[in-house]
């Protein structure tokens, strides 16, 4: 079995007198334990978050296998999280004991080029919550416990539950994905990718004022979700007239914008096909590290391709979002369920079980 690094115990906080914790840890790839850890010591610019709900994100799931690279084990994955302020670093400002939290996956440094610009997502010293790689490892939050710097902590309204807080980091991937995107009120709107996050940028297009919303993918559920939560045409792309028919109901010219939530040449080719001529593709999936597109397609057509990286201070507009009313996660939750038996929705979640969407694990 593998195992983390120890750390010192926690004195600053009377009320915690524990020297390890449980965990979700990913101790080989396809092989999940509930482990006795240790519990991690906040530095003095940190805070340590008693972590109330933790969603199992798409990339944890493929991290499980090993398939992306960014889950190198021993890690206790999960940056989907929301809990309680349980020790505040001696540096810290603007936070207490008890402050209902959420906080952003992506540590930033603060202080490279891209930080001084608000470019927080392109830092160049970028590390992921709950993520692993050749170059760094951050322990996640499918814990009891999880330290992470103040700075990307944000506090939470007190009506907002804790399970819905934890998908504040997927809506907020959402509407940064959408603010990239050039959407003019009343534009016709194209997400491939009824998953998650594709159901999340479907509302968020709505809510910066797009007119119709077309949404495709492969899973007659997830297709019938979107159409509850406001899609007005739904496709499978596996139609041989798939790109015709969302071509035709987009005044026959295609559609003004496309956001591709998959991340696979077949998916990023279908918004391309169904972009109108100077329209914009932006592409937000990350399953593959490569993909084909049509180039040709592309250059004659004038498309402009936008990635898409996590958030950029978003978390704002995300509560506000959900708040309103505009963005709802309630529908996309699955099940919650105790941190004990996340391996076997772990496991439920790779077979590709139908019907599931998001999973929320709570230590």
């Amino acid at each position: 079995m593998g195992s983390i690094p120890a750390s010192p115990t926690i004195p600053c906080s009377p009320r915690l007198r524990v020297l390890a914790m449980k965990a979700l840890l990913l101790a080989d790839y396809k092989k999940l334990e509930l482990a006795d850890v240790p519990v991690p010591e906040p530095r003095e610019d940190e805070l340590l978050i008693r972590v109330r709900a933790c969603g199992i994100c798409g990339s944890d799931v493929h991290g499980y296998d090993g398939s992306t690279g960014r889950r190198i084990p021993p890690i206790v994955m999960g940056h989907e999280a929301a809990g309680v302020v349980e020790t505040v670093g001696g540096a810290v400002r603007g936070f207490a004991q008890g402050d209902r939290v959420t906080f952003d996956s992506t540590i930033y440094c603060d202080n490279c080029f891209f930080c001084r610009r608000d470019e927080v997502n392109l830092c160049d010293n970028r590390e992921v919550l709950g993520v692993s790689t050749p170059l760094f490892r951050r322990q996640g939050a499918f814990a009891e416990y999880v330290t992470v710097p103040a700075r990307v902590a944000y506090k939470l309204p007190d009506e907002l539950p804790f399970e819905h807080a934890a998908l504040i980091e997927a809506v907020s991937v959402a509407v940064h994905a959408v603010a990239l995107t050039p959407i003019a009120k009343g534009d016709t709107v194209l997400v491939v990718g009824a998953g998650m996050i594709g159901l999340l940028t479907m509302q968020a297009a709505r809510a910066a004022g797009a007119g119709k919303i077309f949404i495709a993918d492969i899973d007659p559920s997830r297709l019938e979700m979107a159409r509850t939560l406001g899609a007005d045409l739904t496709f499978d792309p596996r139609e041989a007239d798939a790109v015709k028919r969302i071509v035709t109901a987009s005044s026959a010219r295609g559609a003004d914008a496309a956001i591709e939530c998959v991340g696979a040449t077949a998916p990023i080719q279908l918004a391309i096909d169904s972009a109108r001529k100077g329209g914009a593709v932006t592409l937000v999936g990350n399953v593959s590290p490569t993909a084909e597109i049509g180039l040709q397609s592309v250059v004659s057509r004038q498309i402009r391709l936008q990635g898409s990286c996590a958030s950029c201070g978003e978390y704002p507009r995300a509560m506000e979002l959900m708040a309103s009313g505009a963005i709802q996660v309630a529908p996309l939750l699955s099940a919650v369920a105790p941190l004990d038996e996340g391996i076997a929705w772990f496991q439920r979640l790779y077979a590709h079980e139908p019907g599931l969407l998001k999973v929320v694990l709570q230590p």
